[in-house]
């Protein structure tokens, strides 16, 4: 019995002992601030708070592939867990987190994640980009977790320094190339990765820097417009030049002359000329420069001097000339695009000005444009084309209107080896060419001996001087003359095509006196009646170029203060030229 009775109490004290330790195990406690985490389906972040009296607590991460826990175990009796996700999915994800600590009941924390309809996301720092007509270039920075993306357009008038890239930040320089039409364009840029949507980056690149002038086109009309520019150039006999006046910089009295006078285009006309060439300005007379517009008093203003030579029945060339440079010094494919904007917007408003006048009016394109190659010869072609599309497009009589483009420099020689083809006119028939002489150069200007040549002169057969022979002409006289009229004989008027010789001249020498002078004076009488009745043999249809300047090696005809002729030796050589 007594034996009974101990082992009886050993059994109750287990017990005791097992039910102590149970029921101080149940006594540790687990809280955790969330019930589940729903991400979103770009991912996240949440923070759970821990809390228990257990010593430790440590938590199961099944998902540990797409989820991230900032601490899977830790002690203390607080504790701040960060849960990431930092990927997406083309499924639903699901996963149950198991948080454990001493004793106390483990907490199961459901984790969501809905599906993506991509995995990847592709970023800009802009979705537009504007480009003016000119062209240029800007940047894009393009930012991405994709493992591989790719750039594209739908235009080729995009280029791109990079097409694809990998993960992370990388800046493309996006390059349009220069607007050659008028009309504004449009292209999307699309940036595209395999398991990610499209960013797509629109750009757009403007048409025309200027607006249109052509706001007030007619229909074509022949009425006064019969003559085909060949029929035209037989009218033709002797032109002259109202040189340094409508194209001096700074006003039309700038250099020294008057203002053009009906009398004094009166006076030419009774003197032996028939047509006259008009050198204008047109850029310094800019109502707004930001549009191109000009000023309506100044389109007057040479309105009323064609019309002096209109009145006359004299014909008259009208052109753009040196006019700053802007066209005449800019020959070249960066400035192509500006050039052949202000060529558009001058000649829309300078043809609609004159376009009431009959075939008397003729329009010149330039003047001396500044090309020596085949790609400035191209350049000068687009000015061309861009000039006769001007002036048809306003309609009238301008739809017939005998146009002139200018050779290379002017210059013969250039203008045999480089303008081998011309800009298209949608009229036939209706084109010429212009050239300019001052052949040679030490004899018509060179006003100082230089290191390449001495000043001339005297010039042609029998007019050198056997006392003073150092300023006999020694190339350029009429072997020269022959062979460089025969090129543009050959090239264009065989061909249907006539050419003005728009410049020639020679400058009056005054300074020299006695026995020197009278030779020169001759020589120069010579010279002119030389090279006109040769132009006119070889087709070409000559313009004197007369500056107004009656000082030493000036170039007047006429006196324009009094409306008086000047020198009648060279007035009395260009017209015996003619005849």
């Amino acid at each position: 019995m007594q034996s009974s009775s101990l082992i009886q109490s050993i059994f109750v004290a287990i017990f005791l002992i097992l039910f102590v330790s149970c029921d101080n195990d149940e006594l540790n406690s687990l809280s955790v601030s969330e019930e589940q985490l729903a991400f979103e389906a770009d991912g996240g972040t949440h923070t759970v708070v821990i809390q228990t009296d257990a010593g430790s607590w440590s938590i199961a991460n099944p998902a540990t592939e797409w989820l991230e826990i900032s601490a899977t175990n830790g002690t203390g009796k607080a504790a701040a867990v960060t849960f990431s996700v930092s990927s997406r999915t083309l499924e639903t994800r699901s996963a149950t987190v198991k948080i454990s600590a001493g004793t106390a009941k483990a907490v199961e924390l459901p984790i969501t994640q809905p599906a993506s309809d991509h995995l990847y996301a592709i970023n800009a720092d802009l979705n537009e980009i504007t480009f003016e007509k000119t062209g240029g270039s800007k940047d894009i920075k393009i930012v991405t977790d994709a493992p591989l993306w790719n750039l594209s357009a739908d235009v080729a008038w995009l280029q791109f320094s990079k097409t694809s890239g990998q993960k992370g930040s990388t800046t493309v320089t996006v390059t349009a190339l220069e607007n050659t039409g008028d009309q504004d364009k449009t292209a999307t840029i699309t940036v595209a990765a395999s398991a990610a949507s499209d960013y797509k980056i629109t750009a757009s690149q403007k048409g025309s820097l200027y607006p249109s002038y052509n706001t007030s086109p007619l229909a074509p009309d022949m009425t006064g417009m019969s003559s085909t520019a060949v029929q035209l150039a037989a009218k033709i006999n002797l032109g002259w030049n109202i040189g340094n006046t409508l194209e001096a910089s700074g006003g039309e009295t700038a250099w020294g002359n008057p203002l053009v006078s009906k009398a004094l285009i009166d006076l030419v006309k009774q003197s032996g000329f028939n047509a006259v060439r008009i050198p204008c300005s047109w850029n310094q007379y800019m109502e707004n420069s930001s549009t191109a517009k000009l000023k309506l008093d100044w389109l007057n203003r040479v309105k009323e001097v064609v019309q002096y030579c209109v009145d006359n029945d004299m014909y008259v060339l009208v052109n753009i000339h040196w006019d700053g440079g802007w066209l005449e010094n800019n020959c070249t494919q960066p400035k192509q695009t500006t050039v052949n904007a202000k060529q558009k917007a001058f000649w829309e408003q300078i043809a609609t000005h004159l376009r009431d006048f009959d075939e008397h009016v003729l329009f010149a394109s330039a003047n001396e444009p500044n090309v020596d190659n085949s790609t400035g010869m191209s350049v000068l072609n687009s000015y061309h084309q861009t000039f006769i599309n001007a002036v048809r497009s306003t309609g009238g009589k301008n739809s017939y209107r005998t146009l002139v483009v200018q050779g290379p420099s002017t210059d013969i020689e250039k203008t045999n080896n480089l303008m081998l083809t011309l800009s298209t006119d949608p009229t036939p028939n209706r084109m010429m060419v212009e050239v300019h002489y001052y052949t040679p150069w030490q004899f018509c200007g060179l006003t100082e001996d230089a290191s390449w040549g001495k000043m001339f002169y005297y010039w042609g057969d029998g007019y050198h001087s056997s006392t003073d022979p150092n300023r006999n002409a020694t190339w350029g006289e009429e072997a020269d003359l022959l062979r460089y009229f025969g090129m543009m004989k050959t090239q264009f008027v065989d061909k249907g095509i006539p050419v003005v010789l728009g410049e020639y001249g020679a400058m009056l020498r005054s300074s020299l006196t006695g026995d020197a002078l009278t030779l020169h004076k001759a020589s120069r009488a010579y010279f002119f009646r030389y090279v006109t009745s040769q132009a006119l043999a070889h087709g070409m249809l000559p313009f004197y170029w007369d500056n107004g300047f009656t000082g030493n090696n000036g170039s007047a005809l006429f006196n324009r203060a009094n409306n008086t002729v000047f020198d009648q030796q060279a007035l009395d050589a260009l017209v015996l030229g003619s005849q």
